[in-house]
């Protein structure tokens, strides 16, 4: 017969404690906190629709220039 392990060692209390504002590791939070640019400015689109284009042809560009090199 296997030793019975009380139930009490089994569970685990998560415990979590309030952030305190005044602390220098709080950092702010919630939707778009995290990103290291502004989502909300008039241009951001033409910026993130440039940076998607260019990350995508590039392999491409560089293909067709290794290519067609002399």
């Amino acid at each position: 017969a296997a030793p019975r392990v009380p139930t009490t060692v089994a569970r685990r209390g998560f415990q979590t404690t309030r952030a305190q504002l005044s602390s220098p590791y709080h950092y702010p939070e919630g939707p778009r906190s995290n990103l290291p640019f502004n989502t909300k400015t008039k241009y951001f689109w033409a910026r993130y629709w440039g940076f998607m284009a260019v990350g995508f042809g590039a392999p491409f560009g560089i293909a067709v220039w290794q290519t067609y090199r002399p």
